[in-house]
């Protein structure tokens, strides 16, 4: 294990490694990804930021 990944009690690493938490996926596993997916994903967090945000306006307008 990387020294920047290394957990930092017993806790952390026992959650990390029985309920698979994603604290120690690298930054760069998105750039991975096959593009159809990663595309995929940013419709998904762009739909979603501005569904958000049009909410709050139109919720602001009333």
């Amino acid at each position: 294990m990387k020294e920047e990944n290394k957990p930092f009690n017993d806790v952390i690493d026992h959650f990390n490694k029985i309920e698979g938490n994603a604290a120690n996926v690298s930054k760069n596993a998105v750039k991975k990804l096959p593009k159809p997916l990663k595309y995929f994903g940013y419709f998904m967090a762009g739909f979603l930021s501005i569904s958000i945000l049009l909410m709050i306006i139109l919720n602001l307008l009333q």
